[in-house]
C-alpha cells in the first residue's frame, strides 16, 4: 500500500483554514471552488471537490416531488399576486445577505 500524503492546516479564531496546496492540486480545486466533508462514524474525515452539477440529493429529491406532482395536479398552480411580491418587499427590504462572508462571533 502506497503511504498516505499528509499535510496540516491551522483553524482561525472563526474556524476557517487554508487548504494546503498539495490538496488543492490533487483535487484540482480552483478559487471559489466548493469541497464535501464526509465523517465517519469513527471519526475519520475525507474532503472531495464538489462540483455545481453534484447537487444536494435532498433537494433533488425535494424537486422531484414536486415535478410529480405538478405534473399530476396541474390544475393546483396559482399564480403569485402582485400584493404577495409586495409584502414580500417590506418584509425583506433591510435584509442583505452575502453567502460568501464569513461568519460574524454570533453566528458561531
Amino acid at each position: 500500500m502506497p503511504a498516505l500524503a499528509q499535510e496540516i492546516s491551522k483553524l482561525t479564531d472563526r474556524y476557517q483554514t487554508t487548504v494546503p496546496s498539495g490538496v488543492r492540486k490533487q483535487l484540482n480545486l480552483e478559487k471559489g471552488d466548493h469541497i464535501r466533508y464526509l465523517t465517519e462514524p469513527n471519526g475519520r474525515v475525507y474532503i472531495e471537490a464538489a462540483h455545481a452539477d453534484d447537487g444536494d440529493p435532498a433537494l433533488g429529491a425535494f424537486l422531484d416531488l414536486l415535478e410529480a406532482d405538478i405534473s399530476a395536479h396541474p390544475e393546483r398552480l396559482r399564480a403569485i399576486d402582485s400584493s404577495f411580491v409586495e409584502q414580500l418587499k417590506v418584509l425583506l427590504k433591510d435584509v442583505d445577505v452575502d453567502l460568501d462572508a464569513p461568519l460574524s462571533d454570533d453566528d458561531e
